[in-house]
Parts: structure tokens; sequence; C-alpha cells
């Protein structure tokens, strides 16, 4: 693409809605968003689209983005993480994926964070002298845009695809015999769902029962992947990292007692905090050649969600100069909650015993600004829609105990999000 054609103008100020707001409550058709308990961002429309694909397509993706960012003329008076030029995106799980990774620079972001409202106004430039004082001038022209009202979708009925639930249970079981051969510690495995899209199919309904009913989770939709992640890869706010680690699952119980009961036996399961330490150590030691200090919770924690307890660890680090949070991301992925460990050996069994493309499936989602700062979380509990169909994955993390009959009951409790949001 030519250097003319990606120079941007983002101008950005502060608004108060003239109404009670909602990001998902004014989303554009093919909604950009990425939030987490009603703050974060939403993208109309599309100034700018970057792609790649192959072993470097993030390394490639945020070459592009510093050469557009360096093109480009940033007006933002707030230093709020999320203002100023900031592009939208979704990575391809594997190296070897037919699914494009994108960056998606909106013409209009809407923001809210801390119960403070922003509208950023983007265009490509061919001139920046000539559209200089352009978006300065009509600063106080801060309207939201227009959206039609949402469809009500019909119950999809979904069903499975490539994996079926005989064929899960039989990778699970040539994975443990791979882990009790000593070829690797740990693979995380995926089945998937289809499902057919009905006529007039709105993305829209779905995200806001997602954010209705996951708010601890980071809901999100990018070029047709959605769903509500309860993983945050990692979060950089002016050169402060973080991160969390969800590695270990249990299903919630019927009552407080029995669910309190379940809680404790996960925080103690020997399978489970064996497969949360891979995943912790590998997140840190990936992080630390990037940062000056990195840590993690000494004993992980029990984080409820509304049908699932996840063992839990928060990861902080103090970043490196010259590094963007793209950096982070492209070194993390995939993390051992997401692959396995060793991490080239568990890509290798995934591509053995998946009989499908991941596509974004467990890549990274999340946005990035023009000073670095961004947030990626993991592309968990949704699912992808192209061309009239809905694919939906779940996986878990399979270690030398696991039972397949087990991790197929964890997989159903996986997909109840996404069922959920079309019930």
């Amino acid at each position: 693409m030519n250097q003319s054609f990606q120079a941007l103008q983002s101008f950005t100020t502060a608004f108060n809605p003239a109404q009670a707001l909602s990001l998902c409550d004014a989303l554009a058709e093919n909604p950009l968003l990425f939030i987490r308990g009603g703050n974060g961002l939403a993208g109309y429309g599309q100034a700018l689209r970057l792609e790649a694909s192959g072993p470097n397509r993030m390394a490639d993706l945020a070459q592009q983005w510093n050469q557009v960012v360096a093109a480009s003329e940033v007006i933002n008076p707030l230093s709020q993480p999320g203002t100023g030029l900031v592009a939208f995106g979704s990575f391809a799980f594997a190296d070897n994926s037919a699914a494009k990774s994108v960056l998606i620079v909106p013409e209009v972001i809407i923001g809210l964070r801390d119960g403070h409202w922003w509208h950023t106004r983007i265009s490509l430039i061919s001139d920046a002298a000539e559209t200089k004082n352009s978006n300065a001038a009509d600063s106080h022209a801060v309207e939201v845009p227009a959206v039609s009202e949402y469809r009500d979708d019909q119950q999809i009925e979904f069903k499975s695809g490539k994996q079926t639930k005989d064929g899960f249970k039989a990778s699970v079981s040539a994975a443990v015999s791979s882990i009790k051969n000593g070829d690797l510690n740990k693979v995380v495995l995926a089945r998937d769902l289809v499902a057919d899209l009905p006529a007039g199919f709105d993305l829209r309904t779905a995200l806001r029962r997602l954010d209705s009913q996951y708010p601890s989770c980071w809901v999100y939709a990018v070029d047709g992947t959605f769903g509500a992640s309860p993983e945050l890869l990692v979060r950089v706010a002016h050169g402060q990292v973080s991160a969390r680690v969800l590695a270990g699952t249990a299903g919630r119980g019927t009552d407080k007692g029995i669910d309190q009961a379940i809680a404790a036996a996960l925080a103690t399961s020997a399978k489970n905090l064996s497969e949360h330490a891979f995943a912790v150590d590998s997140l840190v030691s990936t992080l630390s050649p990037f940062c000056t200090t990195v840590d993690a919770d000494s004993e992980p924690f029990s984080l409820a969600l509304p049908n699932l307890w996840h063992l839990a660890s928060d990861v902080h680090g103090v970043l490196k100069a010259n590094s963007s949070v793209l950096d982070l991301a492209a070194a993390l992925h995939p993390t051992a909650a997401v692959a396995g460990t060793p991490r080239l050996e568990a890509q290798q069994l995934i591509a053995e015993l998946e009989p499908f493309d991941r596509g974004r499936y467990a890549g990274p989602v999340g946005w990035i600004g023009s000073d670095g700062d961004g947030e990626w979380a993991i592309a968990l509990r949704g699912g992808q829609v192209a061309e009239n169909q809905l694919t939906a994955f779940a996986g878990c993390g399979i270690v030398g105990e696991s039972e397949p009959e087990a991790e197929l009951a964890e997989t159903e409790l996986k997909f109840q999000p996404i069922r959920g949001a079309f019930a």
C-alpha cells in the first residue's frame, strides 16, 4: 500500500452524551467493539484496513502500524488509554491459517472509561497541510453515529463441526499418550460447532447479551470474530504491563455450599494446579526480556464466572523503552493456556489432532493506540461469522491426568456463553 494512502488524521475530544448511553446499545451493523464492564471502545466505519498472514503476521502488522503512525497526525488533548489514533485488531491462531490477521482503523470511535466519554474522528489524508485544521474547526460537533434498531435474531441450531464428540475424545486420548511418553507437558485441544445463520442475522443482539451476562469478561467484535473472553493476554498503559492467566476449570455449583466446595476443590486439584503453573511460568519467562521487572501472584485465586470457576493469576511488569503492546502480544502468542508447553511441540500436536483451522479462535484480539499502548485479550468463548455461517470453538488443557469424558464435559461448559448469546 502506498505510504501516502496510509497517512491518517485523528481528532479526539471529550463529550457528554445527551442521553443515557451504553456502548453496546449504539453499535454499527458490522461492529468493532472491545469493552469490559461497560468501559472500552466502539468503532464505526473503516478508515484503513491492514492485513497480514503467515508466521510473521504480528510483526508485519506492527511494522505497518508504526509506518501509519509515523505518517499520521494525531490531535489528542486527552490522556485516557484508548484516546487518539486507534486500530482494532484480530490475529489468526496458527502460522499457516487461511484466516487473515487484521488491524482496522475506524472512521469514528466512541470511548468510555471511568465515567469519561470521548469521541475520535479519523480520516485518510493525502496532503496533511490542506486538512490540518479541518477537524479542529468543527470540534464541538460531536455526535454519536446513527445506528439502526437491532433485530431480534431467531434461535440458531448448533451442530458438530469437523471435530465430533467422539473424535475429540479420541484426540484427548492420543494427547495423553504423547504426554505420558514424555513428548510434551501439556496441550490445549479444541472442538468446533457450526450453525447456519438466518437472513437478517444481527450480531449486535448477541454482543449486547454477552455484555449483560458476562460483565467481567472482555466482550469483543472485530471483522466477524466475536465473543466474551475471560482472559487478558496483555495490557500496556503508560509503560505498565499487566496480564492475567486462566488455566484450570470447574463448573459452578447449584447452591452456595456446593459452589464453594467446587471452588475449594479446584484450588487444591493437583491436575489443575499443574496446568496453571505451566501457563504462569510460560507467561513470566516470555515477558521478562521486554520488562525491567515482572511479578506474578504467588498463588492462583479462584475467579468466578456465571457458569465456571477458573484458577487465575495476575502478572505485572514495567515495560522497557521502544516496545509496544503488539510486540508483547506477538511474543506471548500462543500462551500455554491456549497451546500448551513446550510451545512448539504443543502446536505441532494441535495441528496433528485438530481436523480444522482455528482461524482467529484463541488468537489475540483487542486494540493498539498510536503511542503503543493497548489491550489484547485472547479470542475465547465466542465464534467467527463468515458467509452466513457461525463457527464456535471451545478447548481445554490436556495433561497426563486428563480423562476424555471430563474434558468433553469442560468444552460443553465453555460453549455455554455462545449458546446463551443466541438463545
